[in-house]
Formats: C-alpha cells, structure tokens, sequence
C-alpha cells in the first residue's frame, strides 16, 4: 500500500492549517506540522514540531527536521498567519513589525527553507487573501502583508519552475479558522474612526464563514494536480467579490486612460 506524499503544514494548531492536516491525513498522507501550539491531532502517520516562523534559524532546522522524519518533503503549506485589526493610523511600530514577520517575512523564511527539498516535482501551496488585491478599511495590515506574499509568489514561481517545483498562490476567501479572535491583535481605537467602524461590523455582520474543512478538500485536488494553477481564489462568495473587485479597478483605470497616457513612461 503506497504510503502517500509526505506534506509540512505550518500554522495547523488550529483553522486552516489544521482541517488541511486532517484532510491529508485522511486521504492517507503523512504529515508533519509546525506551529507555536502544539497540534493535537493523534495518528502515527503525523509528527509536530514546535516552530515560531519568526526566527529565520528555527525555520531551517525545524524544515530540515520535518524532512529528515519521512525521508523527504513533497507537498509545504505556507499557512501560517496572524490579523492585526484596526485603522492604519492607530497602529503602532511594534505592532506593524510584529504582523509583517509573521505573515511575510516568517511565510518568506519558509518558503527558502522548503525549496531545496521540493526541487523535482514538489509543492508549495502560498496561503494569502482574496483581498490581496486591494486594501479594506481596518484590515489594511493584513492585506498589505498577503499583498507582499502575493507578489513574491508570482516571481517566486517563475524562478522556480524550471527546477520542477509547482508554486500556487491560494488567494483564501473568508473562513472561521479563529484568526478574528485568537489570532488578532487590535489596536487602540481612535474616537474619530467610531462611525467608520461602526459601518464595517454592519457591512461584515456576525457570519465567521463557513468551516476551514469545506476548503480542504480543493486544497488537496491542487495539490494532485500535474499542472496546478499559479493562482487560485478558494471559495465561490469570494470568486464573486473578486470578479467583482476586478472590474471596478478596471473601469477607474479606463475612466483616468487619458490621463495615464499625458505621460511617456
């Protein structure tokens, strides 16, 4: 009986990461996961190793741990992630610094790290943000971040496809994987931003979005997939808000052409 491919999953204590260690396990995969909580899904075919993605060193040896355990790596989900919630003018230094190196920098730590065990046929799957085409209101710090990790992924990909490493950018749409409760950080609210805030809880609502494992299993199918896509929104609601995204940013680049073009560059 084949013993399936041997996937790293980072940030699995919890939502996304972990329904996408599951999903593996289940499809009879094994799995090794990294995170600062320890996992506490219980099956042979699964080893945790603790790992703040923050320190660039623990993130090699942890890496070359996590390849030493089955003899290789074949599927690494750059998963990862925290929200630091509020206006841009309300944030502090630390608090900017402290998101960007977990969610690109600590993602980019990653993504060096596993390249030399995928070169040959392996998989990175990025997990960034339907949103990272754009900034929203309160969560700009996010979006900036997986805007980055967007960005990087593209050019990422180019640089590594001649060595036969598949690299696809999951733009995720909205999940409850918690990141609005154990993975934020808030900043202090200023009075003046009191009706902007208030308009978003209105405009969001209380719905989470459906469970992190309806994801999972599309996850999976790029992960099979001889020639996955580069790019992939994940979630019908969020496809729509992306198209619909899309073709406003179109029409304000058409509505200014004439003005874009009054310069030669």
């Amino acid at each position: 009986m084949s013993e399936g491919q041997v996937w790293f999953v980072t940030g699995a204590s919890r939502g996304l990461g972990r329904a996408i260690a599951e999903a593996a396990l289940n499809a009879g995969h094994r799995v090794v996961t990294a995170s600062r909580t320890e996992s506490t899904l219980g099956d042979s075919r699964l080893v945790h190793i603790p790992l703040d993605v923050t320190d660039r060193g623990a993130v090699f040896d942890a890496v070359e741990r996590a390849a030493g355990v089955f003899g290789g790596l074949d599927v690494v989900v750059n998963n990862a992630g925290v929200m630091l919630y509020g206006m841009v003018e309300e944030a502090t230094e630390a608090q900017v610094r402290a998101h960007f190196d977990v969610n690109f920098f600590g993602a980019l730590w990653v993504a060096q790290a596993v390249l030399p065990h995928l070169k040959g046929g392996g998989r990175l799957l990025q997990v960034t943000s339907m949103g990272s085409g754009g900034g929203m209101a309160s969560v700009g710090f996010y979006g900036a971040g997986k805007a980055a990790l967007d960005a990087l992924t593209d050019a990422l990909a180019m640089e590594v496809e001649r060595f036969g490493v598949h690299v696809t950018n999951l733009q995720m749409g909205g999940y409850a994987t918690g990141l609005f409760t154990t993975g934020t950080t808030l900043t202090t609210p200023d009075p003046a931003y009191r009706e902007l805030r208030k308009e978003l809880e209105e405009m969001w609502g209380d719905d989470a979005g459906p469970a992190p494992e309806t994801a999972a299993p599309v996850v999976l199918r790029v992960a099979a997939m001889d020639e996955p896509p580069r790019r992939l929104v994940v979630g019908s609601a969020s496809f729509d808000m992306v198209q619909e995204l899309a073709r406003m940013r179109a029409e304000q680049y058409a509505r200014w052409e004439g003005l874009s073009r009054q310069a030669p560059g």
